[in-house]
């Protein structure tokens, strides 16, 4: 399996962007994506997922803002990232997991990273 993520790039603080997580299939035991990120000399964090099923899990500095969905009949993930702001800058990773949402050590495919930029 391999997780295809895209959509990163620069916008001013305020701005909107929308990142895609297309995995090339499915496993019996996948339970969903999540997207992660990490900032320059900083711990990666977890941002937001969502199962397959549509239920969705959000970290705390991102609720209200991003919003994940899931395309079931194209086994991709979107996170549609609005109001963004400086800190949001980092590069967002994608991972798919078979356990729960919220067990961050159950993601254990990754794919490659994509670069946001926010600039204030």
């Amino acid at each position: 399996v391999q997780l295809q993520a895209s959509g990163g790039g620069l916008v001013q603080a305020g701005g909107s962007l929308r990142l895609s997580c297309a995995a090339s299939e499915r496993t019996f035991s996948s339970y969903g994506l999540g997207w992660f990120r990490q900032a320059p000399g900083k711990e990666r964090e977890f941002v937001a997922a969502i199962s397959w099923g549509g239920f969705t899990y959000y970290a705390t500095s991102v609720k209200g803002r991003f919003t994940i969905t899931v395309d079931d009949a194209k086994n991709t993930v979107f996170l549609q990232m609005n109001s963004l702001k400086a800190e949001d800058t980092a590069v967002y990773y994608c991972s798919m997991t078979s356990q729960g949402l919220g067990y961050l050590q159950g993601y254990e495919l990754w794919g490659q990273g994509t670069l946001v930029t926010v600039s204030s």
